[in-house]
This record gives structure tokens, sequence and C-alpha cells, in this order.
């Protein structure tokens, strides 16, 4: 047994994907793990993400999948998943062993490893729509917008480009705080993604006075329109998961 022993990232692991066909490996008796978990009788090979390797990998995704099978093989990697590495492994080898066309990665559902990289890519895609539905940016003192989020899978790849194209003349900041991770935009460029090294510093914001002032009308909003004899718990919760509401202004 070959372990490919990668970081959590998505470069990782495509560079472990390339190894590994570079190699000659019999794929097969190959895992690709992001733990460090000892394993007997096995040989272990330490991943160090490359970039060229992994736009190789990338380019040879597209042109083998198409752009849709490639998008849901990344968000898979994006999943909080601990197996994820080794389901999207094992899809692109079957996928290249049997030729599959474009569009026609994820047809054997059957199979259990690419089943598991569709499901966790639809989860992460799923929770990408509900963040860009209920993320909600504050103005702060200076004028930057500011929007807090926690969301289960790493998703603000995918969250950035949305907000980006609709607020372009905007300088906003967006802040998984679960990851510290900031997707940051300047008006007019382009976004770019930045660890933060404090928690704490973050959360030190001060609201514009504006800002306030509509954060309480749109509150009293809220609970004006509400009718209490029609008030359903339990369909608002299915509608909008109890997770989100943390973060959103109206349910301050």
């Amino acid at each position: 047994m070959i372990i490919y022993r990668c970081e959590d990232t998505l470069e990782s692991v495509f560079t472990a994907i390339y190894q590994a066909y570079e190699e000659k490996r019999n794929h097969d008796d190959t895992l690709l793990s992001l733990s460090n978990d000892p394993c007997l009788f096995s040989q272990d090979i330490v991943v160090e993400a490359d970039e060229d390797k992994t736009r190789k990998v990338m380019g040879t995704l597209q042109r083998r999948f198409g752009l849709e099978d490639t998008e849901r093989l990344c968000m898979a990697m994006a999943s909080n998943d601990e197996e994820k590495a080794q389901a999207v492994y094992r899809t692109v080898v079957q996928g290249l062993r049997y030729k599959c066309r474009p569009g026609h990665l994820f047809d054997n559902l059957a199979d259990r490893d690419i089943h598991k990289a569709f499901a966790l890519g639809r989860g992460v895609s799923t929770e990408a729509g509900h963040q860009k539905q209920f993320l909600r940016f504050q103005e702060l003192d200076n004028g930057i917008l500011f929007s807090r989020i926690g969301p289960k899978n790493d998703v603000m790849v995918f969250l950035m480009p949305h907000f980006a194209d609709r607020l372009p003349i905007e300088n906003f900041v967006i802040y998984d705080e679960k990851r510290n991770l900031f997707g940051i935009h300047p008006a007019g460029k382009k976004w770019y993604l930045l660890r933060g090294e404090e928690r704490d510093n973050c959360l030190d914001i001060r609201y514009s006075d504006t800002e306030q002032q509509y954060q309480e009308l749109f509150r009293q909003f809220c609970h004006t329109i509400t009718i209490e004899d029609r008030r359903n718990r339990k369909l608002q919760t299915g509608m909008l998961p109890l997770r989100f509401r943390e973060y959103m202004v109206e349910f301050n």
C-alpha cells in the first residue's frame, strides 16, 4: 500500500494525483490521506503542493471531463470530510480508466467513491447557494462593507466571484471565522484571499451611524410584518437553518 500524505488543500491533493500517475502507481493499491494516522505495511510519501503540477492536473480534468464536472470535483475538495481526497482521486482514476466523456464523470453512482465525491460536491454547492442568499453585509465607519460567516465547508472561493460581480465598485470583506480566512475585494480590482493572524482583532469592528440606523429599521420591519397567529417554527427552520441566523442582522 502506497499512502500519499496530503495537506488539506486542493493543490496538495492534485499534486498527489499527478505524482501517482507520474510514478506509475497501482491505483487500486494507492491511498490519498489527509491525516497522519499510521498504517502497517505501507509506504508513506509526504506530498508538497506544486503549482505547476496542479495546473496540469486541472487542465487534464477540464479537457477530459468538462468544466462542470471539474468544478464539482473542486467543490468536493472544499468539503470538511476527511475522506474527500481519496474519493476525488478514485473518481479521477475511474473517469480516466473508462474514458468518461464530458458531463458523464459521475454517471456511475453505484461506485462508492464516485457517489461520495458527488455527494460532497453537491453538499458544498448547496451551502455556497445558502451563503449567497443569507450573507449580510454591514457598513463599517470607514465605508467598507463587512460580512462575517461560519460555514461548515470552505466555500469562500465560490462566494467571492459572485459578490465581486455584483458589487464591482465596492470595497468589501467577507470573514470566515471558522477558518480565520478573509475574502478581500478592493473597489474596481481583483479579489484575493488572506489568512488572518488574530481572530479577536477582526471582531473589534465599528459600524457607521447610518448602518446602525438601517439595522434597527430592518429589525423593526421584520417584527412588524410577522403575524403571530401564523408563526410556523418548523417551516421557518426548514427554509432558514438555525446555524445561519447567528450571522444575520434581523435575528440579532
